[in-house]
């Protein structure tokens, strides 16, 4: 598989059980925000930014940003059976800014969880990939990652074209267990069904950029 190409690779076991474990204990007992789906803004944490600085976490994020991966935000996805949610067929297009710019190719612009965002050109959102960090087993079963492979490289796509392209492409369940890593580019087309055998699937999505600073006046927002 070329990871390129495809818009997002999944590799098992980067890290042990012993570690995820670790890691959704220190989550729990973290003073985060927590809304239905999870908590934004979790990179302050301690144990996040640990592992968001992890040499496994930055070889694989290297290939795709270049050879100094920098973090720049994490969220956690919670999906339990006392919150079991979907997520539609979409693109990530925001990304969190430091303050707002005067550039037609940026926006519409809107404040989440105290924190400054704009839709972003497809020429920023290439210099992104995120990273998911498995705490517990992620399968067929309990609301997984699903993927459109190759979309990616279509650019930022109206409603419409995802809908299309969803009923056209041959989707990808991204299965991994505790411990695996996703990484995906965010223009890759994805989605996520409810959980059906009541079992936790918690997430770390983590992003990297190969620099905060995009151009001129325009800088992501770390947190």
């Amino acid at each position: 598989m070329n990871e390129t190409d495809t818009g997002y690779s999944i590799r098992h076991d980067v890290f042990d059980r012993r570690e995820m474990l670790g890691a959704a204990v220190a989550l729990d007992e973290a003073p985060i925000s927590r809304t239905k789906a999870g908590a934004r803004h979790v990179l302050s944490v301690p144990v996040v930014r640990e592992l968001a600085r992890d040499r496994r976490l930055l070889e694989i994020a290297a290939p795709f940003v270049g050879p100094t991966p920098v973090p720049f935000r994490a969220t956690l996805f919670d999906k339990s059976p006392a919150s079991n949610w979907l997520v539609v067929w979409h693109q990530d297009t925001a990304l969190p800014m430091r303050a707002r710019v005067d550039d037609a190719s940026w926006g519409p612009w809107s404040v989440k969880a105290g924190v400054l965002y704009a839709h972003a050109p497809a020429s920023a959102l290439a210099t992104v990939i995120a990273l998911r960090v498995h705490l517990d087993d992620s399968t067929a079963a309990n609301g997984p990652l699903r993927v459109l492979p190759g979309t990616h490289s279509k650019g930022v796509l109206s409603d419409a074209d995802i809908e299309r392209l969803a009923r056209n492409v041959t989707a990808v369940d991204c299965v991994a267990p505790s411990g695996g890593v996703i990484a995906m580019r965010p223009l890759t087309i994805h989605a996520s069904s409810k959980a059906s055998d009541g079992n936790l699937r918690r997430v770390l999505h983590i992003e990297y950029a190969e620099a905060v600073h995009l151009g001129p006046g325009i800088d992501l927002a770390v947190g």
